[in-house]
Parts: C-alpha cells; sequence; structure tokens
C-alpha cells in the first residue's frame, strides 16, 4: 500500500512552464484527503519554488537537492564545508569562460548574470560570500573540469542534458533527503511512490516501493523505473496517481 508520493518538480509535477495545473492540484489533494502523504524532491530553493506558488501542497520538501530538508519539525541542512568550496571554485577558475554559481543561505551569487535566476553578481571568486553553501553550479566546463575539481567532501550531478552540473556536500542527495522525509512520517520507502526525470532522481525512482519515469525522462531513469507516466505537460505525474493509487 502507498502511503506516500514524493514527487520531482522540474519537468515531472510542473509544467515545463513551470506551471501546476488546477487538475494536478486537484489529485494532490485527493492524496491527502486519502490520507496519502504528498512530498517534493527538487534541486531548487525554496525561495523558487515559492515563487512558482507551490509550496503549500506540500507537508516536507527536499530543496536544493537534500542540502536542505523541510521537515514538519524543522530542518535539516548538509552544506559544502567552506574551505572544500573555496578549493572546488579554484579549480573550476581554471577554465577562463566558466560561468560559476554558488546557492547560500542569502541566495544565490554568480560571475556572470544570470537572468533567469535572478542572481546577484560577485567578483570575489574563489573566496565565498558570507553564508551557508549548499551548493555550486557550474556551466560551461566538462565532466573531466568538474571530476577534476571535486575536494574530498563534495560530489556532483548533471541536469539539464549534462549542460549544468551540480557540486554539493556528499550528504546532500536527493535519497538522503527522501529517506529523512520518510523517516519523520514514519512511513518506509517501499510505501512510497516517487516521481522524477533527471539524473539527480535515479536512487529515489530505484529505491522506493514504487518508482515512476516520466515518458520525458532521461533513458537511464526510465530504464530503472517500475512504470512510466506521461509527459508533464500532460499533466503525466497527476493522471498517474489518479489511476494506479487513488
Amino acid at each position: 500500500m502507498i502511503k506516500a508520493v514524493v514527487l520531482d518538480l522540474d519537468n515531472t509535477l510542473l509544467r515545463s512552464d513551470k506551471s501546476l495545473s488546477d487538475y494536478s492540484r486537484g489529485v494532490l489533494a485527493k492524496c491527502r484527503e486519502h490520507g496519502i502523504r504528498v512530498l517534493a524532491a527538487s534541486a531548487r530553493p525554496e525561495r523558487t519554488i515559492r515563487e512558482f506558488g507551490v509550496f503549500g501542497e506540500f507537508e516536507a520538501l527536499v530543496t536544493l537537492n537534500g542540502a536542505r530538508i523541510l521537515l514538519p519539525n524543522g530542518e535539516l541542512v548538509n552544506a559544502i564545508p567552506p574551505f572544500a568550496g573555496e578549493a572546488v571554485l579554484a579549480r573550476l577558475m581554471d577554465r577562463a569562460d566558466a560561468v560559476l554559481s554558488v546557492e547560500t543561505d542569502g541566495g544565490i551569487f554568480s560571475n556572470v548574470p544570470i537572468p533567469e535566476w535572478n542572481s546577484l553578481i560577485y567578483n570575489g571568486f574563489p573566496r565565498l560570500p558570507e553564508g551557508v553553501l549548499y551548493k555550486i553550479l557550474a556551466s560551461r566546463v566538462t565532466k573531466d573540469d568538474v571530476l577534476h575539481a571535486l575536494a574530498p567532501h563534495t560530489y556532483f550531478t548533471a541536469i539539464e542534458g549534462g549542460l549544468l552540473y551540480q557540486i554539493m556536500d556528499k550528504t546532500a542527495t536527493k535519497w538522503n533527503g527522501v529517506r529523512e522525509m520518510l523517516a519523520a512520517f514514519g512511513i518506509d520507502p517501499k510505501e512510497t511512490a516517487y516521481f522524477g526525470d533527471d539524473w539527480d532522481d535515479l536512487d529515489c525512482v530505484h529505491n522506493c516501493g514504487l518508482g515512476v519515469a516520466m515518458s520525458n525522462a532521461i533513458p537511464e531513469v526510465r530504464a530503472v523505473a517500475d512504470a512510466v507516466a506521461g509527459p508533464c505537460d500532460e499533466d503525466g505525474a497527476a493522471r498517474f496517481i489518479e489511476k494506479e493509487l487513488l
């Protein structure tokens, strides 16, 4: 019996324009009426989840790929140690055209303007701005560049078709975050349905009792899934939940 649904946001629950349809909101409400916990696991920070108008749909959330987990009774933080973050940035700066950002508790800071993120320009890398360092984001770099840059406390995951790399503390993974959320509600992962589409969803889709890939998911996620839902732009996750779980 499924006791919780955990949903990635981008290209999964949300449509590609980052909206949540009235139909999907209604299905999430039905889950709650049936006693099924509704949880989220996203690479995004809390502020953008709030901007999308969906924050209140969830009883708990993994944000920033597990760097910050919001629970009913508080939060858990898995931050990158400052010395490790500065070592990573120093190595990435060997690529003169690298676009670098850091996500902190004070917002997101970038070495070039990134209007879609509304980031603050910061010219001090590799020295870090003040605050807790949740993740480093890098584009216009190669996988080999990122592997070379990693510090002992860090790992990386690729998103957006391999065009963007996220570097985080080794404890900050969606899967670790999902386990923390479920433990807060006394729910076993085997009693959980997880919906996702990208590399950072792979472990969750594989390890939860019902792993569901979106039809727009990368092939690697579809390969480990128990089922495939329709595309995000057709409310595939919500339609699967209504048909198979309610």
